[in-house]
């Protein structure tokens, strides 16, 4: 994604206007992002993106699902962000969530999160939100969303795992998606053939009442066409080959909250900015939004990307390294919610 000069004047009255024309709204704090859908079969369904996480830039890949969600299926979504004091992105502000009021009104959930630790009032928009019983799609680092006393157990109880390890090894070695052949017919696969991603898998044991979509190949390089790695791996005192079994990647589960509600949940542990340049993996997202609104999974969702995408590349920190093959790692500075408005035509 091209991003606009740090330093830029903010945006005037008149390119406001424009910018309200083609669909987009800033939040009432002017930190998050509303993208009022077109028509579709989402019209008049409302879904929050939640963005904030210091390590697989979900400040731009929640963006990217957002715009596709409404430009290409009606849906109005509503970005919200981790931000700093004077309103720029701030991935590593764990406190940070913009514009929470959006939950009270949301559908569905989108969620790329890691390692927050919200504000009492935050966290009740929230939880209130989940105690309806929406469904929740979470992405990547959102088995370990939350380190505060009270959520810090939300992956496993909700999504159906919580961080464990890197199962393939970090930033050497890609994922492959393997379809599990109970799934194929799943409706939630409909135009899901070829996934990969730069990240890699994670160790992952979801609980026996989960259905596994997809499982993680462990490729010996960072490109598709790396093969398969073949080493042994330490589980539970014994050994086992890295790729028998392979881990669960993408799963779905019904689990009752404690309202007594019940949320159907999609969880990945795919998902990072540059996983989504995968269109496949898009396409799961997207599909996951309409199961769980228990709406008719299309046969092949249009996932084209709105506008320019080039997501970057996942880390926690700015590499000084001039060696580092990856560049820089840390997220973008000086960006604030309002530069992912949708293109003006």
């Amino acid at each position: 994604m091209a991003y606009p000069n740090p330093h830029m004047k903010p945006l005037t009255s008149l390119t406001f206007a424009i910018v309200f024309t083609v669909g987009t709204i800033f939040g009432a704090d002017s930190h998050s992002v509303v993208y009022e859908g077109k028509a579709g079969p989402g019209k008049g369904k409302h879904i929050v993106l939640m963005a904030g996480d210091e390590e697989y830039r979900s400040e731009e890949a929640m963006p990217l699902m957002g715009k596709i969600l409404s430009q290409r299926h009606g849906f109005k979504c509503t970005v919200i962000f981790s931000v700093d004091k004077d309103g720029f992105i701030d991935a590593n502000n764990g406190a940070s969530l913009t514009n929470p009021e959006a939950l009270d009104s949301a559908d569905a959930i989108v969620m790329s999160l890691r390692f927050r630790h919200y504000p009492d009032d935050v966290k009740k928009h929230f939880t209130d939100a989940v105690n309806r019983g929406i469904p929740i799609i979470g992405l990547r680092t959102s088995t370990h969303a939350f380190n505060d006393q009270q959520l810090k157990n939300f992956g496993r109880e909700v999504l159906g795992e919580n961080w464990v390890s890197h199962w393939g090894n970090h930033r050497s070695e890609a994922t492959k998606g393997i379809i599990e052949p109970s799934a194929k017919d799943n409706s939630l696969l409909r135009g899901v053939l070829d996934v990969y991603g730069p990240t890699d898998v994670y160790e992952a044991h979801p609980p026996d009442d989960v259905t596994i979509l997809l499982r993680g190949q462990v490729l010996k390089g960072m490109d598709p066409s790396s093969p398969p790695a073949d080493y042994m791996k330490k589980i539970k005192n014994a050994e086992q080959p890295v790729n028998n079994p392979m881990m669960p990647i993408a799963w779905t589960r019904e689990v009752k909250n404690a309202a007594g509600t019940t949320n159907k949940i999609l969880c990945t542990t795919m998902g990072a900015s540059i996983d989504l340049k995968n269109e496949d993996l898009r396409r799961l997202v997207v599909n996951g939004v309409y199961w769980g609104l228990g709406m008719e999974v299309p046969a092949r969702a249009d996932v084209t990307p709105v506008g320019i995408y080039e997501p970057t590349m996942y880390g926690t920190k700015d590499s000084t390294n001039t060696s580092d093959p990856y560049g820089f790692r840390g997220f973008k500075r000086g960006v604030k919610p309002s530069d992912f408005a949708l293109p003006v035509n």
